[in-house]
């Protein structure tokens, strides 16, 4: 065993997974530990001398910044996508990287419906006009603008088969919705209700697509002009995966030509996106700030799942290992 107690430990970039309403208690207890909310490039150096774990959520390392940390043994990232974490450079230099997986499967479940609801219901609009005094200036005892439809017998296309998509599933499979399912990898068998589907298919079938594939070169801009040509017009797009799925001008364009009739996006391409992108103003588009994963709960999760990871690097073993 190691003394941990000496061991020192740096988190980079703190904020995003504890603004202040969670306990960092249990990290601090592991080492000498520095938590710093932000780091920006030029403070690195001054940052992580004699660090030998590190603990970034978006920070971006690589060769330059490795070549800083010269006692550098193990980075965890303090999430489940890892695509901020040069692999390859963190493997030739002999450095161990984990992530954490499986914190914010209820979390982001929860927020999939809430987008999903909100589009179908239009809770902020109507609130909108209760609140401008349309409800009582009204001659009857309600109003609606569109036609609400039902969840209940709508096709759920689900993209991905991991722990968040099979807990989407079970949700849908509540509100009586018929679910298809398009993955890298479909075999074995599926619940009552559910089955496997092609990709062209699921594009044609589906009256929600929902997200929940890692993104890579197969899956880089899944939503793209010609799979929004194959949609209903009526379907909707939900993204709480990661923003390289969807290509945004095609969304914009499929938004603004009646090929879909919505879209729920809690991720963009750029993050935080910039201010002259067009589609955050779209009126047919919810966007939320990248919140699916950030409950409470979740973030309490993930920081157990980090200290998991220190406990056992301290122990001689490695958890989630990706080098």
């Amino acid at each position: 065993l190691m003394n941990s107690m000496l061991m020192k430990i740096v988190f980079l970039d703190a904020y995003t997974n504890n603004p202040g309403d969670i306990d960092f208690g249990p990290l601090s207890s592991l080492g000498d530990v520095d938590i710093y909310e932000r780091t920006a490039t030029e403070e690195l150096a001054d940052r992580v001398q004699d660090v030998e774990i590190l603990i970034v959520n978006k920070f971006v390392i690589g060769k330059t910044e490795i070549e800083l940390m010269p006692q550098l043994k193990y980075v965890i990232v303090a999430a489940t996508g890892y695509n901020n974490v040069h692999i390859d450079d963190c493997r030739g230099a002999g450095i161990h990287v984990s992530n954490i997986r499986g914190y914010s499967t209820e979390a982001v479940t929860q927020h999939v419906f809430a987008l999903i609801l909100a589009l179908i219901n239009r809770v902020t609009y109507y609130d909108q006009e209760v609140k401008k005094g349309r409800w009582s200036r009204n001659p009857d005892f309600c109003f609606y603008d569109h036609s609400i439809t039902h969840l209940a017998d709508k096709t759920l296309g689900l993209i991905g088969w991991g722990s968040i998509a099979k807990r989407v599933a079970s949700v849908a499979s509540a509100f009586g919705m018929k679910i298809i399912i398009h993955s890298r990898s479909m075999d074995g068998a599926l619940p009552e209700g559910m089955s496997w589907v092609g990709k062209e298919t699921i594009f044609e079938q589906a009256d929600i697509i929902s997200l929940h594939c890692p993104l890579s070169d197969d899956t880089k801009e899944i939503i793209n002009r010609t799979h929004l040509k194959m949609m209903k017009p009526t379907s909707l797009v939900i993204n709480t995966g990661r923003g390289g799925l969807v290509n945004e001008n095609d969304l914009f364009y499929a938004l603004d030509h009646g090929l879909i009739a919505g879209a729920g996006l809690d991720v963009m391409t750029q993050e935080p996106p910039h201010v002259t992108n067009p589609l955050m103003y779209h009126t047919k588009a919810i966007i939320t700030p990248h919140i699916a994963w950030a409950s409470q709960p979740a973030r309490r999760k993930l920081l157990d799942g980090v200290c998991d990871c220190i406990k056992s690097y301290q122990a001689g073993q490695i958890l989630n290992q990706l080098t």
